[in-house]
This record gives C-alpha cells, structure tokens and sequence, in this order.
C-alpha cells in the first residue's frame, strides 16, 4: 500500500505547500454552513414554508412534499425565487434576509466568518492560494481576508472585471459568478445561471486552464454555466480535488471522471480547510531553510570579519539579520495560547531551529576567529531576542518558556567558537553578560537566563518530546549537542571528539553559574551530607558522561590551565573558590549517574 494512500488531505497539503500560487480555490454554500447562512435548498424550502404561511398553513412536517402535492413539481429555488421576487431588487432584499446577521446573531457568533472562512484567509496571506471561485453571495470571505490584512480584488459583475487590476498582479483574486448580495445584479434564476456573459467565460477559462483546482461546498449540479466552464478546459496541467460530504451527484461525478479529480470525503468545510491549513502550516514549520543561503551568510560573515575595515558593514550584516529572525519569529503563528501536544512541541523546537540556524552559525564564526570586539554585537543581539520573547505576557507556560530558544541558540553557537579558540576571557564575559529578567526590569546573568536547565525553557520534560530523547536524563543537552554536530562544521572545522568540546563548554557555564553563591556557601552545602550534598547548578550531558567528564576536569585543574581560568574570571579569579565549584561539581555529577 502506498504511503499516503489512506491521507489524501495531507497528499494535498504536500502538493499545496510545494505549488505555492498553483491551485485555485472553488467554493459553494457549503463554506458558509456552518455560519449557519442556510444552503440553497433549505432557503428553498423555508421560501415554500413561508408561501405555505400567507395562505393559512402554518405547521407541516414536510413542506417539500405540501409543495410537491400543491404544483406537481419538486420545490426549485429558481422558480419560487423568480415568482415571489418580480425583480432583482426584490430578489436581493429575500437573500438579504437569509445573509446578513442581525444584533442578536452577531452577539451569538453566527452568520459571521468560519473556522474554514479563516483558515483560506490564513492560507492566502501566506501565498499557497491567490484565486478564489465561488457561487456564494455572503461577504464572510472577504470579512476573513481583511482581518488577515489582506484586501481582496474582488470580481462580482462585469463592470468589476472590467475594470480590476489583471489577476497575476492581485494578491487576492475573489470572483463572485453570482454577484453579491447588496448588489441588484445576482444572478439565482435558472435562466441567469444557464450562461455566463463572455467575459466571465473567458476569465474562467484562464483560471482553469492556468491552474490546479479544489472544489469545496459545490454540489456541481445547479449551475450549468460553470459547470460547462470546468468541462471545457482543454489543460490538465495540474490536478483537481474535490472535497465532498457523502457521494456526489451525477454532475459532480460528470467533471470528476473527465478531469481525472481525486475525492476526498470529508466531514465539513471547517474540518477540511482547517486540516489542510495545519498541515501546510507544519510542512511550512519544519521546512529547513535553503543550506546555500545559509552557507551564504556564514561566508559573508567570516569574509567581513577578516578586514577590520569591515567592522561597520559585519555590525550592519548581523542587524538586518537579526531583525529578519525576528519578523521570521512574529509571522510564523507561534502563539502562546495553543493548547500542549507533544507534537506541536516538536514542531516548535523544529521551526526555531529552522528561523536561528544562519544566525547561531554566523555567531559562532565570531566566537571563533573574533577578536573581542564583537563581544557587545553579539551580546546586544541576544537581549534583543530575549526581550522580543519577553513581550507575550499570557499563554501556556511551556510556549512562553521556549519563546527565547533562539537566543539560547545564538549564545550557544557564539560560546562554542569561543571555547573552540580558547578565548577563556571572552567566554566568562559571555556567561556573566547581564540581561533583563523575564517579568521585571532587573538584569540576571546569561548563565542564568539561558544555560541548560536554568533557562525556563529547558525543563527536561519538555525536551524528553523529542525523537529519540524519550528516557534521557539531559535532553535539552543532548539535543544541542547533536544540532551542533550538524551545525558547527563552518567554524569549528575537524576535530576528534566534538563531545569534549560541547562538554567543556557546558562545565564551564556550570561552574560561572556556581559563581553566584559565596565560598562559604558551597562549603556549607558540601558539608551538609558525605555524598548527596551540594549547592545546585544546572548540569549536561558531562553529568553522566563520566570518562568525558572527568578528562575535561583534570585538564582545567592541571597547572598549565588553572591559572589561565582563573586569570580569565573563572572562580572568581580565586583558586580555592574554583577547586570548590568543582569538587561541587564532581558531587552532583556523581548522582546523575545513577
């Protein structure tokens, strides 16, 4: 059996995401049913019941069959619209009634835009969709457009096409074939949907020759001039689907069997577009950028970082991408009001990884072959991703903790090319770097703000979401240093053991975040029990990796590199201190083990 067999909506998501501005939307009164804006045929049958009430019936359980028995003929909509409005303007004001909400049915919410009105307006601000066609005379997808920011071009009589902006100009093209309700000229009658004037002829005509098709809350049965449209288009440059509840009608059946389209059975329009939005919406998340656009700007980076006359251009370099991360991050749709899965974790963790990756590899090519002074650059950019997490206020704890990901990303990046050229100084600078605390406006050390398990975000159930991380003791460690892995290779270049270098990284921050108690302090905490006492730190993958670990601690507490540590500020430049912060360490480190 094939892969996607069984899931033809998230087939389509694939063929949406990857056709962006391929397909065009075709849309009935089926969109707006849940709007509770009645269908066709139940305004139909309301319009019977209503004659049925001026001449003195007023209850009947099957008004359709009262008809049927009164004229001889199934109810028509076209016939009773035609017979009780003499005009248009009379035809109109009757649609009017059925269409526009009252106080009371704003107040309810209804007769106003869907979930599936919103989800096309999000899928058209975000360019998959650009062309609309429906048979609907409501305004609920405009109304859903302009609250998306996007202003629709919109075709509702020949008057209006002749004179709108061409459609591969528009970044909204909505063609209403019935007109629209305030406007006298809707076409309902039989004899008005038999054919279309020739201008809507041939703009159909390119519309579904030009493009792909996804036919939603259309039945395909009562407009003939349409329906002769679709059949008559000679292109089968791209495939059409059609969403339908139940089995299709005979004129459905017609144009699904000569243009080849694929059903997809549905519950309703909300469910449909709704799904399709979040699959597109996923595809879009976890899409990694381009590779050669991010190498792009890593070379870029390291090629303004080699003359010092650059300095100006590498400052301005990294501030417009920055501000790109951010615009990325404020339009990506990560609100912090989404309930919790783990699925949407993971799509997050995906996405952020995606938007900081070209930053946190040109960081840490300043962080390997910088020379002190890009220190403020890069200190200032992390403030700035904090405080652009920093400003939702209310949501779902864990999506406001991990909104700062890509700040611990940058620092991360940065922090490893400093260890990486053994720029001990700049790396305690880095640590001790003061930023804005989350909700108030004192400052705390980045140590504290984004290392490992002190940053909100890195609590270890929320990391053990990942693949492949479900019963590991340091996910968040573990998963940087496989990102990393993947990353560094632009400016960390061949090493033998890339495990030893994330490690020392992670013990050192260890030991800066240790640098906020006093000696006495940790003393205390060691004495307080032979093993199980300790003043806490947050702790990586080193706290289980014991030969790794205890390699890298020797070497920091050997006589060649005790005193560079120390003169760097590790320890508080004092040796008993830092023999301290690692004898605590090496007590909490032994308990991870077990």
């Amino acid at each position: 059996m094939a892969f996607l067999s069984g899931d033809p909506l998230t087939q389509l998501a694939f063929s949406v995401y990857e056709n962006k501005g391929v397909y065009a939307l075709l849309v009935g009164s089926g969109l707006s049913r849940a709007a509770e804006i009645p269908t066709g045929w139940e305004i139909t049958l309301d319009l019977v019941r209503r004659v049925a009430a001026a001449q003195g019936v007023e209850d009947n359980p099957d008004f359709a069959s009262w008809y049927k028995e009164k004229t001889g003929n199934e109810p028509n909509y076209s016939e009773l619209v035609g017979e009780l409005g003499l005009s248009r303007d009379e035809r109109r004001s009757i649609l009017h009634s059925y269409i526009e909400p009252d106080e009371e049915e704003r107040e309810e919410g209804r007769k106003l835009p869907t979930k599936a009105h919103h989800a096309i307006a999000w899928l058209i601000r975000e360019g998959y969709f650009k062309v609309i066609v429906t048979t609907n005379f409501d305004r609920l997808l405009e109304n859903a457009l302009r609250e998306q920011g996007v202003e629709p071009t919109i075709i509702a009589s020949v008057d209006a096409l002749i004179g709108a902006e061409p459609l591969v100009h528009a970044a909204c093209y909505l063609v209403k074939l019935h007109g629209d309700y305030k406007d006298a000229r809707i076409l309902n009658t039989d004899e008005e949907l038999t054919a279309y004037p020739p201008e809507y002829d041939a703009l159909l005509d390119r519309i579904f020759d030009e493009h792909g098709l996804i036919v939603c809350g259309w039945s395909g049965e009562w407009d003939h001039a349409l329906r002769a449209a679709i059949l008559r288009a000679p292109a089968r440059r791209y495939p059409v689907f059609w969403a339908t509840r139940g089995k299709l009608g005979d004129g459905a059946e017609e144009i699904v069997k000569q243009r080849d389209a694929n059903p997809i059975d549905i519950g309703d329009a909300d469910e449909f577009f709704v799904g399709l939005e979040q699959r597109v919406g996923t595809l879009a998340r976890t899409h990694r950028q381009n590779p050669l656009s991010v190498d792009l700007l890593v070379n870029t980076t390291k090629r303004y970082l080699v003359e010092p006359e650059h300095r100006i251009q590498l400052d301005e370099f990294f501030s417009t991408e920055t501000q790109s991360l951010i615009d990325k991050l404020d339009t990506a749709g990560l609100s912090p009001n989404l309930s919790w899965s783990p699925e949407e974790f993971r799509q997050r963790v995906a996405l952020y990884e995606s938007l900081a990756e070209p930053l946190s590899r040109m960081a840490g090519v300043l962080g390997r072959w910088g020379d002190g002074t890009e220190k403020a650059l890069v200190f200032d950019i992390i403030r700035m991703l904090c405080a652009n997490a920093d400003r939702e206020g209310s949501g779902l704890n864990v999506w406001l903790d991990i909104q700062s990901y890509p700040a611990v990303l940058v620092m991360t990046g940065y922090g490893l090319g400093l260890v990486r050229s053994q720029r001990w100084s700049d790396l305690h600078a880095l640590f001790a770097a003061p930023i804005q605390k989350r909700r108030n406006k004192e400052t705390e050390r980045a140590v504290e703000r984004l290392f490992l398990l002190a940053w909100p975000g890195g609590d270890n159930d929320y990391w053990k979401n990942l693949e492949g991380l479900q019963t590991r003791k340091t996910a968040l460690s573990d998963n940087l240093c496989e990102l990393f892995g993947d990353w560094s290779g632009s400016f960390v270049g061949v090493l033998p053991n890339f495990e030893i270098l994330v490690e020392s990284w992670e013990i050192l921050g260890s030991l800066a975040h240790l640098e906020r108690f006093e000696i006495d302090e940790i003393e205390h905490e060691l004495s307080r029990h032979a093993s199980n006492g300790w003043a806490w730190f947050p702790i990586g993958r080193s706290g289980w990796h014991r030969d790794t670990r205890e390699r890298i601690l020797d070497d920091f507490l050997s006589d060649t590199m005790r005193p560079v540590l120390l003169d760097a500020g590790f320890g508080k430049g004092d040796d008993d201190f830092l023999q301290k912060c690692v004898a605590n360490y090496r007590r909490l480190a032994h308990r991870i083990e077990f």
